[in-house]
């Protein structure tokens, strides 16, 4: 297999734990309503279900970083695949709701394992030339999931709607659909867990650990034997140079991770979650009337993936600091363009286009890029660490703005929302533009000296 076609391969089988995550954080959308329905649950019962995943979602994120520095990648990866496997078979099978919230979170653990180490794998694989766009195909494959899920939920609810039960699959599929919804993730996390078997470890904790032979063959595999002979010495002498993960609280690692920390929770307060998950009410306020929620979920998640495609292409040629500038501005304005239309009552299709674009900047600037810069800012002694740090920090900003949109849409208007939303793009920029230095084209070893000159 040729070197680029085999870090392709590796890349794109690490991307499933993303996709898996997309698909599990939006496949719920379709099986709040008929599971309320049929367990008869309070509103604190709902809330729970839904909310119990992101219990998972840090659980997974605190011991994987800790287990990856340890274990190494490929092992912690084996974990999510598990993880998301029995959550989905035994979660369609229940008929306990104490049973659904213990799968739900065991669902949540998966993606916060998967959000953690997937980024970071890919990232120590990959060439310099490359790795932006390689860590992007990460962020691809999470909106692809969010897609698949949207699709699959219309689907099967179209297809119950149209069918008479008959045997288990009737039952599956048709008499209880939500039970189809979240079985259908079986098929994907089955894929990830049988193609990480192909899949080697990061060369950069093999060195790491002194099995420098072994991560040889894999640079050799990748870029063929002088590159791989010169990077694996670069490898080495950043090692050997560096000490213990307790630096990471100290400068000048400390000022990255506070980098690293600032702007994934900005790149979650631009709102993005609240225009994914509440995109069909926004949209209703919007004055696109639709009976057809899980249908314009399938439009805002397409949109969503496409815009995608942007960060891949441009993120190792225009560079990491240009496109996060550009995008965070831009981004404010569209949300900004957003707030007038709701505070103004111009509503139908400008009001979705203004959302549109919102999603178009945020795909190829703060969405993606957030990743790349956590994964290649540290060096490999402390990475797993500091990416644990910076993923959770993104699911408690997450949890944040899901808590708080729904009362600040019903207490100041969604207007007014979106341009507290608009607000914390400009705060990004600002900041970004103030602390972020640039690293395309370079490996993780040079940014590291870079960062820190005595490592030499």
């Amino acid at each position: 297999m040729k070197k680029n076609s085999f870090t392709t391969l590796v890349t794109l089988i690490a991307a499933l734990g993303g996709f898996l995550f997309g698909f599990d954080m939006a496949v719920v959308s379709g099986i709040i309503d008929p599971v309320r329905t049929q367990f008869g649950l309070s509103s604190s019962q709902e809330g729970w279900f839904v909310s119990c995943a992101l219990l998972g979602c840090i659980a997974g994120v605190a011991f994987s970083g800790y287990l990856a520095d340890k274990i190494g990648r490929k092992k912690v990866l084996f974990i999510a695949a598990i993880l998301f496997l029995v959550s989905a078979a035994c979660f369609s099978f229940s008929t306990a709701y104490p049973l659904m919230i213990a799968f739900r979170i065991m669902a949540g653990m998966g993606v916060g394992v998967a959000s953690n180490i997937s980024p970071l794998y890919i990232s120590e694989l990959a060439p310099a030339k490359s790795r932006g766009r390689l860590v992007t195909f990460y962020q691809l494959a999470i909106t692809i999931g969010i897609l698949v899920a949207y699709v699959s939920n219309l689907f099967l609810q179209r297809y119950a709607a149209s069918h008479t039960p008959e045997g288990l699959m009737g039952w599956l599929f048709v008499s209880e659909v939500w039970r189809g919804m979240f079985l259908v993730g079986v098929i994907p996390a089955a894929a990830f867990f049988l193609l990480l078997i192909i899949v080697p470890e990061s060369p950069r904790w093999l060195a790491r650990y002194g099995r420098d032979a072994e991560a040889l063959a894999i640079l050799i595999k990748m870029n063929g034997e002088q590159p791989a002979r010169e990077e694996l010495a670069s490898i080495k002498a950043i090692s050997n140079a560096t000490g213990n993960s307790s630096e990471l609280w100290q400068s000048p690692l400390l000022k990255l991770l506070i980098l690293a920390t600032v702007l994934t929770a900005l790149s979650q307060f631009s709102g993005i979650n609240a225009v994914i998950y509440y995109g069909p009410t926004i949209l209703k306020e919007a004055g696109i009337v639709t009976n057809e929620a899980l249908l314009y979920q399938v439009i805002l998640g397409a949109a969503n993936m496409f815009f995608t495609f942007i960060a891949i292409w441009k993120v190792d040629s225009l560079g990491r600091r240009p496109l996060y500038l550009t995008g965070s501005i831009c981004a404010a304005i569209a949300l900004s363009l957003t707030g007038l239309c709701f505070l103004n009552n111009i509503t139908g299709w400008w009001m979705l286009a203004s959302i549109s674009l919102f999603l178009l900047f945020f795909a190829f600037s703060l969405g993606p890029l957030k990743f790349v810069i956590a994964t290649e800012i540290f060096p490999t002694h402390v990475r797993g660490t500091a990416l644990s740090i910076c993923i959770l920090t993104m699911w408690v900003s997450d949890w944040i703005v899901n808590l708080l949109f729904p009362i600040l849409r019903d207490r100041i208007g969604i207007g007014a929302t979106f341009f507290i939303f608009a607000g914390c793009c400009v705060i990004s920029y600002l900041f970004a533009r103030k602390n972020l230095f640039e690293t395309k084209g370079k490996t993780l070893e040079e940014i590291s000296l870079t960062i820190n000159p005595t490592s030499k």
